[in-house]
């Protein structure tokens, strides 16, 4: 489990529900306890619902590990480091670009590999990310840590079913290329000039089948060693230069680290 720090942190029943009621704070997931029951509890939890924030039930033992406290009510919200675009607001505001980049992630669940895909992904040139509301961390502070800044120049949108993204992405006319192990045609085999969404799946599964089908094509990296994959930090880092490279027509050389 993936702990954050303590800033990312909101307790009890009142301030969980009133941050959910609040326009101008999002949280990313909340933690209840198992067993607890109550009107405040049942407002949550349609609050949650209506604005797609995932709740998770634990024994009260892991929220005091979680909050490192006793005094949480059973209740935590997780809360993000950054507001969160729509996936419209996130269209339009690239909506007068030639060839605009995005980066859609298929369930990052390890925050520091978050921090370091934004960095590149800022660096390289990419103008907006896209991440699942379920089953992956959101901009947590860890993230926004890692990120070395990145975070407060990169638009990020938060979509409850990336499926459907996909789909909408390329209503406006993107093109939709999967990062995946058993890619059909290598990464630098691909034409990258046009307006791209590249779709990075999870640590360890990868794309998920039903994501990778909507892709209009599967890239890999070809390995020659004896290690099967790469960091998943790592190989978004790859291909993102290759379109950066692609696009600037001349031969990308990477900054050492800072």
């Amino acid at each position: 489990m993936n702990q954050e720090t303590p800033t990312d942190l909101l307790y009890g029943l009142h301030p969980v529900l009133e941050a959910l009621r609040a326009e101008d704070r999002d949280l990313h997931r909340i933690y209840l306890e198992q067993g607890r029951r109550g009107r405040v509890v049942d407002e949550i939890l349609v609050a949650a619902r209506a604005r797609h924030v995932p709740v998770a039930f634990e024994p009260r033992e892991g929220l005091d590990r979680r909050a490192g406290t006793t005094r949480h009510q059973g209740a935590i919200g997780m809360a993000a480091a950054k507001a969160y675009l729509s996936l419209g607001e996130l269209l339009e505001s690239v909506s007068s670009l030639d060839a605009p980049l995005l980066l859609m992630l298929d369930g990052i669940e390890d925050p520091h590999n978050l921090g370091a895909i934004l960095r590149t992904a800022e660096a390289a040139g990419a103008q907006g990310i896209i991440l699942p509301a379920r089953r992956a961390v959101g901009l947590t502070g860890t993230v926004a840590k890692v990120s070395a800044g990145a975070i407060e120049h990169l638009p990020v949108a938060r979509v409850v079913n990336l499926s459907q993204a996909i789909e909408r992405l390329k209503e406006a006319r993107f093109w939709i290329y999967g990062l995946d192990a058993k890619g059909s045609r290598p990464y630098a085999e691909v034409d990258y000039r046009g307006p791209v969404a590249l779709v990075v799946g999870g640590e360890g599964r990868g794309l998920r089948p039903l994501v990778a089908g909507r892709c209009d094509g599967t890239v890999r990296i070809p390995m020659k060693g004896q290690v099967a994959s790469l960091n998943v930090s790592v190989a978004t880092a790859v291909v993102l230069y290759e379109i950066l490279r692609q696009r600037a027509g001349t031969t990308v050389t990477c900054a050492g680290p800072g």
